[in-house]
């Protein structure tokens, strides 16, 4: 059984490094994961490629359901153990599991409903649609891996034990370098399964992980005690599950929607705009791993410092955070900038693509450091149980701000995809402004009360 921190009292610094370290490691191998089915992608065609693309911002809706929940639950299980009420928080655990198999369920079935309607929309027709629609089937059913997956890992998290999950994520990328190819190109007995293969790897990998990670829960005594009337839905819990994570998806829901609205728009450039798009964000999401485990941490701390009214360290925590994500960040920024298009090189042999990926990683350099102000600063919020915000930031920078600069700058003035990319420039800044001051400016409200 691992040793609980002391959240309320140990070092500050010391804390945000056990919790933010192994975070960053296993979200590296995540990101990595990732990459690996980007790799093989580009390998079959720039049509596979751009379905992948394609069907990322209905998978997102997936990942923002599971994110939201583990952070609402994560929030709810600190600010328990932060007061000492050991009980309130098993309860928060077992009921935030069975409200993650309801959720699934309904994710299923609407996604394999609304799944080929989005993605016609997004400009697919005849085999590039058939392609995207068989990899978002299979994606779909594993709906309930993914989100007992982000529950597990939030109820680990609460008590400051992130080691687990990276352990699973650095597995699950192993595992996938090795069966990417084999399902896609087959071999030993199975026959080549081609692009679906991406997506039955992926599926696997996750039900490993919902086994690897309930087991290590119940070494760690987490489940000590659990009885099946545990998991029965309680009105009282899933109202206050619901209350704290729903905003919570929401706003990861904003995400979503702000990338199928970039897709949207990306797609009147063709399939080797959406394709370019698709692998540049993925090497985005290596340079900014640091707000993963930083944001994590703050979300933790924040918690447990709330539960036991320590708003002085919450404040503590929040500028550290911002601080080691700035200096940790210029690393990201200063690799892509330089090598930006030997990375999209290293996904596509297509100019185009590289090309554009290249012009959106030049402009994305420029707004890396927003992230860090916006993921750390919503992180510390929703540990003090301020979770509404999120939506509003969210919803600004997805695309309240983004549509009409967008439809500005691509179509009107004729930037092209230059012009999107320049409106994402904007719409971050300007929300991570004013979420810097409004955090700050709660913090010091509860500082002022205590």
């Amino acid at each position: 059984m691992q040793k609980t921190l002391d959240f309320t009292s140990a070092h500050i610094p010391s804390l945000i490094r056990k919790l933010a370290v192994p975070a960053s490691v296993g979200f590296v191998f995540n990101t990595l994961f990732n990459v690996v089915d980007t790799y093989y992608g580009g390998l079959i065609s720039t049509s596979a490629l751009a379905a992948m693309s394609l069907t990322f911002p209905a998978f997102f809706i997936i990942l923002s359901m599971g994110m939201g929940m583990a952070t609402g639950t994560t929030a709810l299980i600190s600010q328990a153990l932060g007061a000492g009420r050991q009980t309130e928080a098993h309860k928060y655990g077992c009921q935030a599991i069975s409200f993650s198999i309801i959720n699934s369920v309904l994710l299923t079935v609407l996604g394999m409903m609304m799944a080929p309607f989005l993605f016609t929309i997004l400009g697919a027709t005849s085999d590039y649609l058939n392609i995207a629609v068989k990899y978002m089937d299979i994606i779909l059913s594993g709906t309930i891996f993914f989100l007992l997956n982000s529950i597990l890992n939030a109820l680990l998290v609460s008590r400051g034990d992130t080691k687990t999950y990276r352990n699973f994520l650095i597995f699950g990328f192993v595992l996938n370098v090795i069966l990417d190819p084999w399902f896609i190109f087959g071999g030993f007995g199975l026959p080549a399964l081609g692009f679906r293969g991406i997506g039955l790897s992926t599926v696997l990998i996750q039900i490993i992980g919902t086994i690897y990670l309930a087991t290590m829960a119940r070494n760690d005594g987490i489940f000590k005690e659990t009885i099946f009337r545990d998991f029965l839905p309680d009105k009282k819990y899933y109202l206050a599950l619901f209350g704290q994570g729903f905003p919570a998806s929401l706003n990861m829901l904003t995400v979503a929607i702000g990338i199928f609205v970039i897709t949207y728009f990306a797609s009147r450039f063709g399939k080797e705009a959406v394709a370019a798009y698709g692998i540049a964000t993925r090497i985005e999401q290596i340079a900014l791993l640091p707000t993963i485990g930083l944001s994590i941490a703050a979300l933790t701390l924040a918690g447990q410092n709330m539960g036991a009214n320590r708003p002085d360290r919450i404040l503590m925590s929040w500028k550290l955070n911002i601080r080691y994500g700035l200096m940790v960040i210029i690393v990201g920024v200063v690799g892509v900038a330089l090598f930006a298009s030997n990375l999209m090189a290293a996904f596509s042999k297509d100019t185009q693509v590289i090309e554009i990926g290249t012009e959106y990683l030049h402009v994305a350099v420029l707004f890396f450091f927003s992230y860090i102000f916006l993921n750390i600063s919503v992180s510390t919020l929703q540990g003090m149980k301020k979770p509404f915000y999120a939506i509003f930031v969210g919803a600004y920078r997805q695309f309240l701000i983004p549509l009409p600069l967008f439809y500005l700058f691509a179509v009107y003035l004729g930037w092209g995809t230059k012009g999107i990319w320049w409106g994402i420039f904007f719409a971050n800044w300007s929300a991570a402004i004013f979420t810097y001051y409004y955090t700050k400016r709660q913090i010091h409200k509860h500082l002022d009360k205590s």
